[in-house]
């Protein structure tokens, strides 16, 4: 295996001690938990997380306008409750916090029990739950993948604005089933703590439908130009996304170069425009990427202008590009 890593142990701890050293802006406390170095005087705080290896996300958010603090696991691994609960305690003001959770098992138990036991402290805290991955048939147990990352960056916005913590709640459930993604691999993730690869595949195929931990696709295909690939992925949003004026995001999955990215968006804007849709909004980039996967995926929103001035509004994010 060739990471550029010193010890496959110790790859969380040496990334976030990068993290602080290159981001004056942020702090590490309880090991693993990134928080803004000047803490919010007031407004609802918000809180993500999830395992490493998703770069720039989770930890990448931390910032004015977007999360006030995340939480890191080892590598594809939920944070623990009691690393979430100090996230909480941390950036909490009085005005309660948000947790915004990916839709997989370990990660909604762990952040669920880790409400529960900042409510036992008298410390107002309400979830919301992304499920965007249409990948996957049965709504309920739809992965939160890179969608996740508009949610971020709309409940960033809406607490620096002031908005109360139910009601941030009420209007991103509103908008939580209007976010739809899939993606696509055509090499699988190196895990740098077990030296292997998330699945196997020849080089004639990929893979359709793929998560964000390493797993396979749920179909494998013959591996086609890349019109052809994202005319399998838009079709399969189509099923689901009716609205003629959208927001979308092509992103990268970890390994493919951003050159790439940009010839995959000539073709879904092509494709976009013959269907007569208008994309009043474009992110291309790593978002929320599986380590080293070659890959992207691609996201639709329906267009709003609140959506809309949310998501241009200002943020010292680095990584959350317009």
């Amino acid at each position: 295996m060739k990471k550029l890593i010193k010890d496959k142990t110790q790859f969380l701890p040496d990334m976030l001690d990068g993290l602080s050293i290159s981001n004056k802006n942020v702090e590490v406390i309880a090991d693993t938990v990134v928080v803004r170095k000047q803490k919010k005087e007031k407004g609802v705080a918000i809180v993500s997380g999830g395992g490493s290896g998703h770069e720039p996300a989770h930890a990448g958010y931390v910032a004015q306008g977007m999360l006030d603090a995340a939480v890191c696991g080892e590598v594809f691994t939920s944070p623990t409750p009691d690393k979430i609960l100090s996230a909480i305690k941390a950036v909490d003001n009085g005005e309660g916090v948000l947790l915004v959770v990916k839709n997989y098992a370990g990660d909604v138990m762990n952040f669920e029990m880790a409400q529960e036991m900042a409510e036992m402290e008298d410390i107002q805290v309400e979830t919301v739950v992304v499920k965007d991955d249409i990948a996957v048939s049965d709504e309920a147990q739809r992965r939160g993948v890179s969608g996740t990352v508009f949610v971020h960056k709309i409940a960033g916005y809406l607490a620096e604005k002031g908005t109360s913590l139910p009601l941030i709640k009420e209007k991103l459930n509103e908008l939580l089933p209007n976010i739809k993604s899939i993606g696509m691999a055509l090499t699988p993730p190196l895990v740098p703590t077990t030296g292997q690869y998330g699945f196997d595949i020849d080089d004639e195929s990929m893979e359709i439908g793929i998560g964000i931990h390493g797993e396979k696709g749920l179909a494998r295909e013959k591996f086609e130009s890349v019109d052809i690939v994202v005319e399998r992925l838009i079709a399969e949003l189509l099923k689901e996304v009716e609205d003629e004026q959208l927001i979308v995001m092509i992103n990268g999955m970890g390994a493919t170069p951003l050159s790439e990215l940009n010839i995959a968006t000539k073709y879904v804007a092509q494709q976009l425009e013959d269907k007569q849709k208008d994309v009043k909004l474009w992110f291309v980039g790593d978002y929320m990427t599986s380590l080293d996967m070659e890959g992207l995926s691609i996201t639709f929103l329906p267009y709003t202008e609140a959506v809309y001035d949310a998501l241009t509004a200002p943020t010292s994010s680095p990584y959350f590009n317009v």
